[in-house]
């Protein structure tokens, strides 16, 4: 059944990318309350972030408006529809996770536009996304890495995971004087050992072997990375722990981790400029923002012994090669398999299946399940042109078992047939 059109207005994704210091929202903005990651060198750059968050801004309206007409159909010709809207008014409220803002951006924007429900999104971090759905703040959180056990048991009541989308971290460099047509090499232990201090400078031997041929420069590598608790920081350390056991014991895995060198800057879009405006940075942010920005994105080896640069197959084949559980809790980082691009992540909407709480109606509860409903069926039409890949269809499949299994005080809400 075809949504029903009711036009909204919501501020266009210009207003929702902010400077480093601000987070980014579809109508209001927050105080970040992540965990800051220790270093022993921290530098923040606000103007160099403001810049790139200018650049992002543009490209990724650009982007958004290129992807609008085909993304229209792309749901209806894949036979995937949601019910109709039960409240075609009020709105929702959500924060969490920079690294699928671009898409839920444009996801949201046509939502509200189809629907007539506003959702005011809030890019401050995983991190600050699970404290918030924790502290029944917002109505759903987002993060790209799944909580543990001792997070889930912290909230209130059950938490649960649904993926709505596949994207990539990817190593972004700026090396002044480097043809543009090169793409440099990197494999996991080699940019391990660069996080963790032990190679300092772009012609090391260990990045010269990889890269035969490649006249690189004595010039002093920066390490990018973020300020707060972030799940691209837990995919991009999930990656480095399983392939070298120095940095697993280290540095660790997590949205926040003891880094002992670096520059910092929040978000994607910080750490993007970072790299940009710092001759010689290396740094981690997801596909989507290198793209919008054309950063130059380093080839990865794989656990196949392949050098992958990000891809929808790429990420595709991480998925597939990649079995999620029950409650859909997983990693598809270092993946087995050829094709495969290693640092690979779903990226998830955290939500209580039970919506009888902290006051709310069961109006509410059910504006949240139509929406969800609507992502992972209408709304996968706008992945691929934002350079995220759609879910694979048992995995969406289960996520609306999920989303359709929904209650408020014990009774099933609005189920799709």
């Amino acid at each position: 059944m075809k949504l029903t059109a009711k036009h909204l207005f919501l501020l266009p994704l210009t207003a929702m990318l902010f400077a480093c210091s601000e987070p980014a929202t579809t109508t209001t903005t927050t105080q970040e309350t992540g965990e800051a990651a220790t270093a022993t060198t921290t530098t923040t750059t606000e103007t160099a972030t403001e810049a790139a968050a200018e650049t992002v801004t543009e490209a990724a309206t650009d982007a958004g408006e290129a992807v609008t007409d085909a993304a229209a159909n792309a749901g209806a010709a894949a036979g995937l529809s949601a019910p109709a809207a039960p409240h075609a008014d009020g709105n929702l409220t959500g924060a969490g996770a920079s690294f699928p803002f671009p898409l839920y951006s444009k996801m949201f924007d046509e939502y509200g536009k189809e629907v007539g429900v506003s959702v005011n999104y809030q890019s401050v971090g995983s991190g600050t996304g699970q404290k918030q759905i924790i502290e029944q703040t917002v109505d759903f959180g987002a993060s790209d890495n799944a909580m543990d056990d001792e997070k889930l048991a912290s909230a209130p009541g059950e938490i649960a995971h649904i993926p709505m989308a596949l994207g990539a971290v990817t190593a972004t460099y700026n090396v002044p004087g480097l043809d543009p047509a090169t793409t440099l090499k990197m494999t996991g232990p080699v940019l391990a050992d660069i996080f963790l201090g032990k190679i300092t400078t772009w012609n090391d031997p260990a990045i010269l072997e990889l890269n035969e041929g490649v006249e690189l420069p004595g010039l002093p590598i920066t390490v990018a990375r973020r300020s707060d608790s972030s799940g691209t920081t837990a995919v991009f350390t999930d990656f480095l722990s399983k392939v070298s056991p120095e940095f697993s014991d280290s540095v660790g895995m997590g949205n926040s981790v003891n880094w002992t060198v670096g520059s910092a800057a929040k978000g994607n879009d910080g750490v993007a400029g970072l790299v940009q405006n710092t001759p010689g940075a290396l740094g981690y942010i997801e596909e989507a923002y290198a793209q919008q920005n054309n950063m130059p994105m380093m080839a990865i080896q794989n656990a196949a012994g392949e050098f992958m640069q990000p891809s929808l197959e790429g990420v595709t084949a991480a998925a597939a090669a990649s079995e999620l559980p029950e409650d859909m809790r997983g990693s598809v980082t270092n993946a087995e398999g050829e094709g495969v691009y290693p640092m690979a992540s779903y990226t998830y909407l955290l939500v209580y299946p039970e919506q009888n709480y902290a006051g709310r109606d069961k109006a509410q509860g059910e504006r949240l399940q139509h929406l969800l409903q609507w992502m992972l069926t209408s709304g996968q039409g706008y992945h691929e042109g934002l350079h995220y890949a759609k879910l694979p269809d048992a995995v969406r499949e289960r996520a609306l078992e999920i989303v359709n299994g929904m209650t408020f005080n014990g009774q099933p809400m609005n189920p799709m047939q």
